[in-house]
C-alpha cells in the first residue's frame, strides 16, 4: 500500500503549534505522508508573534519543485503566504505541476492579534489563490476582510459573504465560526447547492494555538485519502474538537497554548 502524500505550503511556528508543525503533526495523525513548503520563518510562542523571516520568493518556487517532482501528492493546503512574491511563485509553481485539490486558508492575522500579510499582498490572495482553491477556509473576521465587509454575524449574513466569496471563483466556502458566541461553535460550509452548519459544543479553553491551521489540514488530509469535499469537512470538524477537548492536557506555555493534535494516541 502507498501512502497518500499532502503538501502544506505555510510559515513555520517555532513554538510547534500552529503553521507548518501543526499541519504536519495533522497530517501524520490522520495518516497521511505529510511534505512541506516553508513560506517564512516565524519567532513565536503561545503568547505572540516577536519576529517574521520571509523566504524569498526563488526559493519557494525550489521546495515547490523539488516536492512535486519527486512525490506523488494528492492534496495542497496553503496557509501562510506572507508576501506578494510567495503568491506569484505558488501560482507559478501551481502551472507547472499537475493539478491537484487546493485547500486555502486565507491566514491574515495569528492568534494572538500579530498581522501574518502584507496588506499589498491581500488582492493577490483574492483573485489569483481563492480562484485556484477547491476550498477556502476563512474565519469571521476573514471573511470580512477579504471581502471589505463588516464581520458577519448571524446564518443568514455568513451564508451571503460565502456565495461573494465563491463568486471570487472557488467552488467552496468553509466560514468558521470560532470567533462567534454561544453555546455552540457553528461552521459554515456553503457551495453553490447551499448551506450546511456543522456545530460541535464551544469549549471553556485558551488553548486554542494552530486550530484554524489544523482544520484546514485536517480537510486536506482527508482530499488526499480520497474522501468527497463534504466528507473530509465532516471528519476534520470532529477530530479538530476532539484535539480542542483533549488541549488541556498538554499544558504548553503561558499563553494560547496548542491544541492536542494526538489526542488519539496518547
Amino acid at each position: 500500500m502507498t501512502i497518500p502524500v499532502a503538501l502544506t505550503i505555510a510559515g513555520s511556528d517555532s513554538s510547534g503549534g500552529a503553521g507548518i508543525q501543526a499541519d504536519l503533526k495533522t497530517f501524520a495523525a490522520l495518516g497521511v505522508y505529510g511534505a512541506s513548503v516553508i513560506t517564512a520563518l516565524t519567532a513565536q510562542n503561545t503568547v505572540g508573534v516577536s519576529g517574521i523571516h520571509q523566504v524569498p520568493a526563488d526559493f519557494v518556487s525550489a521546495q515547490i519543485d523539488a516536492v512535486f517532482s519527486d512525490l506523488a501528492v494528492t492534496a495542497v493546503k496553503i496557509g501562510m503566504v506572507a508576501q506578494l512574491s510567495t503568491v506569484d511563485a505558488i501560482v507559478a509553481g501551481f502551472a507547472r505541476w499537475p493539478t491537484v485539490p487546493v485547500v486555502l486558508d486565507p491566514v491574515m492575522v495569528a492568534t494572538s492579534g500579530d498581522r501574518l500579510l502584507a496588506a499589498d499582498a491581500i488582492e493577490a490572495l483574492r483573485t489569483r489563490l481563492v480562484p485556484r482553491a477547491a476550498l477556502i477556509t476563512p474565519n469571521l473576521p476573514e471573511a470580512a476582510a477579504l471581502l471589505n465587509e463588516p464581520v458577519a454575524v448571524g446564518e443568514a449574513t455568513i451564508a451571503s459573504q460565502g456565495r461573494r466569496l465563491i463568486a471570487l471563483g472557488c467552488p467552496a466556502v468553509l466560514i468558521k465560526g470560532g470567533h462567534g458566541q454561544g453555546p455552540e461553535s457553528i461552521d459554515y460550509l456553503i457551495t453553490a447547492g447551499g448551506t450546511i452548519a456543522l456545530a460541535a459544543p464551544r469549549l471553556a479553553t485558551q488553548n486554542t494555538h494552530g486550530t484554524g491551521c489544523s482544520l484546514a489540514a485536517a480537510i486536506t488530509a482527508g482530499l488526499a485519502r480520497g474522501e468527497d469535499l463534504e466528507t473530509a469537512v465532516r471528519h476534520a470538524k470532529v477530530w479538530v474538537s476532539a484535539a480542542i477537548a483533549a488541549a488541556d492536557r498538554l499544558g504548553v506555555g503561558h499563553g494560547r497554548g496548542p491544541i492536542h493534535h494526538f489526542h488519539r494516541f496518547y
